[in-house]
């Protein structure tokens, strides 16, 4: 569906086309899935971990929920982007560029997601905002996702997406922040085109940033291929498991501030608080430039 007074090329969004985007505010889908082993045991592959097989009963780590309920458009559908066309229960945000700008979760200790387990996820657009940006509008929409097992509520989720207009030559480009330093936990990972390929065939991610060099750096004017958000966000709670492999995260915040590219290894760092009770955790990139940041309260 193409929005009224829209093109490939918009870098505006007029009240018009605004308030009917708006209009999806409220929409909800209900969808089904099952905790199966096998996307487990690939994540655990890719991330390097030496895990036992897991079986029925092998409790999920945390985000690995996103290995489950998966876009699966049909061919047709999808668009240039590598995403399914717009439209239908995301609103057909105009303008070019997605991104996953970042999240909020809890998880309920006495229920954990489990492997075996039947689930539903019950997903309702919880928000549509523009914002103006110096290089053209900005729109942000929030998702809201409820996972349910055969116990009841095991995981809430708000899910913020980005979309803004293709870069242009001159535009202005945000000023970095630098990342902390001293962290009492590191990890320096490279992204090569392998590990960004796996987690884009696990995540079922059609979007061509992520394994399309051409497409990324002719069409969407980026230096390289985009390391997944919620690759690193996964690699971060990953950070934090090697260190507390008995603590249970019950929630956990992050923004994504930068993109984070394969052309450079990049780092994880992790702190916890001095009562043991949150740990902060951030991502940058080679220059030290804060890449993500984000925050673990444990159970």
């Amino acid at each position: 569906m193409q929005t009224p007074g829209t093109d490939n090329a918009t870098r505006t969004l007029d009240a018009a086309t605004l308030a009917h985007l708006q209009g999806w505010v409220g929409k909800s889908e209900t969808l089904q899935d099952d905790i199966a082993a096998a996307p487990v045991r690939g994540l655990s592959a890719t991330l390097d971990r030496d895990d036992p097989r897991p079986a029925v009963g092998t409790a999920l780590p945390p985000l690995w929920h996103w290995l489950y309920f998966l876009p699966q458009a049909r061919q047709s559908e999808i668009g240039p982007d590598g995403h399914p066309r717009r439209g239908g229960f995301l609103p057909p945000a105009p303008l070019p560029r997605r991104m996953w700008a970042g999240g909020r979760l809890r998880w309920l200790p006495a229920n954990p997601l489990r492997v075996g387990d039947a689930v539903q996820r019950v997903s309702t657009i919880a928000s549509v905002v523009g914002k103006a940006g110096r290089s053209g509008d900005l729109l942000f929409v929030t998702v809201k996702h409820e996972v349910h097992n055969a116990n009841g509520l095991a995981l809430t989720e708000e899910h913020d997406i980005v979309y803004r207009a293709s870069a242009l030559p001159g535009d202005p480009v945000p000023a970095p922040l630098a990342a902390e330093t001293g962290a009492a936990w590191q990890r320096e990972v490279a992204p090569d085109d392998v590990l960004l390929f796996r987690y884009s065939a696990l995540t079922f991610n059609g979007h061509r940033i992520h394994y399309d060099r051409r497409y990324v750096t002719e069409v969407e004017g980026y230096p390289g291929l985009i390391v997944h958000g919620p690759l690193i966000a996964t690699l971060l709670l990953d950070l934090l498991r090697g260190q507390l492999p008995d603590a249970y995260v019950e929630s956990f915040n992050f923004k994504l501030l930068r993109p984070t590219f394969d052309l450079q290894p990049f780092r994880l760092n992790a702190q916890p608080s001095a009562d043991g009770k949150s740990v902060r955790l951030w991502a940058q990139d080679h220059e030290g430039w804060l890449t993500l940041q984000g925050a673990a309260e444990l159970a």
